[in-house]
């Protein structure tokens, strides 16, 4: 499985845009750009998927799932479930 945020997040850190990851990948701008368009876990055709995958997993990202560990070494990020908004205060710090 892997969700539209992870998609956007894969693409950046490739540092690649839509156009060369559908060639990376064998499929269409528009359904990159569907998929990025998802909400939450992308469904679709199984054939597209497991092609996006294959193409994300060559070009070096390891997709992790929720509570899962990563065993490729290497940097990267995880998104955690926020604690709170995590915009800075703009009124901290000032007098009221």
């Amino acid at each position: 499985m892997i969700t539209s945020a992870q998609l956007r997040a894969a693409r950046a850190l490739l540092g690649v845009d839509q156009r060369q990851l559908a060639e990376l990948s064998d499929l269409s701008v528009p359904t990159i750009q569907r998929m990025e368009a998802s909400d939450g876990v992308i469904r679709g055709n199984v054939d597209s998927l497991m092609k996006l995958i294959g193409a994300l997993d060559r070009a070096g990202i390891e997709l992790i799932g929720d509570n899962a560990s990563s065993q490729g070494g290497g940097r990267g990020i995880r998104l955690r479930t926020a604690r709170s908004d995590p915009r800075p205060d703009k009124n901290a710090g000032k007098d009221r």
